[in-house]
């Protein structure tokens, strides 16, 4: 057992009240990040991003998830599957970005696949070793939640199933959700920083006191449920505020006063509020860089148009400021003196406590 891995189950064993942070190494180690990238991360289920990025059949969008380079793409028979970008051929990348096709053509020998991942033509490949039939492309293990497509790299990770998660967001109906935008960026910080800072509500008040301060301040931040795989708090509203849309008809007072913020680990963090979801997926490169893709839906007709162009404009204020602390932090890492320090109490940091469970328990897998 390494060090680092030492020392995380060390922190996992603390008691409740005397949670203690990693060392900056546990961020800036890329054999750390060799380690998870084939553990934690390779077994892990991973938000690609929304169904109805694709609504129609053809619709694609590629994407590169560790060392897998994948299609999204929704099929003939109108469901939704990720095929290894990887002609069966040579290896060349088959497509690129997103569109709308009939086939995907190599463009280096001209093999030609169907939707489906199945091979139609491989030109004056005339050899008796060659069949069409065992030269299909890969199909990867997905699941579709509450509107998101999730993929699976390791074939024997156990299933996709969060019965607590599902019922805390029952009632925001987060299936209906329609997508209002897609960005992707890359950031210089480590993917477990980024996890952790989106599902803290104690930096809310000194990271964003203009852009959300006023809405969801961190005196107000409470812990909701957590289990294996998953966490979540509440950034609860002042009383005071005038209303963020009405969403679904079943919603509490308690749920239209609040943005539930919940992480799948280990790579989705997302904000889902009456009128509002915005998804974050992390792509993580090295140990000091992700790549982000982050969307954000709406419920049904709550939210005009220039309404949402401002929540937008808002998010990109706020991935903005967040993006800036986490570059800055991901550089200090790397000092000796970046050692272990202690959390805070449970309702502002204590959804760090709970990743940092898991990760020790996936480590000891």
């Amino acid at each position: 057992m390494s060090f680092l891995s030492a020392q995380l189950q060390e922190i996992a064993a603390l008691p409740a009240d005397r949670p203690m942070t990693m060392p900056g190494a546990f961020y800036t180690s890329q054999e750390q990040f060799d380690r998870e990238t084939a553990t934690v991360l390779r077994r892990g289920w991973h938000c690609l991003g929304r169904t109805d990025e694709i609504p129609n059949v053809g619709d694609f969008f590629t994407v590169q998830l560790l060392n897998e380079p994948l299609i999204v793409v929704r099929q003939t028979d109108a469901q939704i599957a990720v095929l290894a970008n990887v002609c069966r051929h040579r290896g060349m990348p088959l497509a690129e970005g997103r569109g709308n096709t009939k086939r995907f053509v190599c463009s280096y020998h001209a093999w030609a696949y169907d939707l489906d991942g199945g091979l139609m033509r491989a030109t004056r490949m005339r050899n008796a070793g060659f069949d069409t039939k065992s030269c299909g492309l890969h199909r990867h293990n997905i699941h579709l939640w509450n509107g998101f497509i999730y993929v699976n790299l390791d074939g024997t990770s156990a299933p996709f199933n969060y019965p607590a998660l599902d019922a805390l967001l029952a009632n925001y109906e987060s299936e209906n959700f329609q997508l209002a935008h897609v960005a992707e960026e890359v950031w210089n910080t480590n993917w477990k920083c980024l996890v952790e800072n989106f599902m803290e509500g104690y930096h809310l008040s000194v990271v964003h006191p203009e852009t959300l301060h006023d809405y969801t301040p961190t005196g107000l931040a409470r812990k909701l449920v957590s289990a294996e795989g998953f966490t979540s708090y509440a950034a609860n509203y002042p009383k005071t505020i005038p209303p963020r849309g009405t969403g679904a008809p079943h919603l509490t007072e308690d749920e239209r006063l609040r943005s539930t913020l919940f992480a799948v680990f280990p790579t989705q963090v997302a904000s889902q509020a009456a009128s509002l979801l915005v998804s974050l997926s992390i792509f993580p490169l090295n140990a000091g860089q992700i790549k982000v893709k982050w969307t954000l839906s709406t419920y049904g007709n709550d939210l005009d148009e220039d309404t949402i162009d401002a929540r937008i404009a808002l998010w990109e204020k706020v991935n903005q400021e967040d993006r800036e602390k986490l570059e800055r932090m991901q550089i200090a890492l790397a000092s000796d003196h970046a050692v272990s320090g202690p959390l805070a109490e449970d309702d502002y940091e204590g959804t760090i406590r709970d990743f940092h469970l898991w990760l020790a328990a996936q480590d000891r897998i």
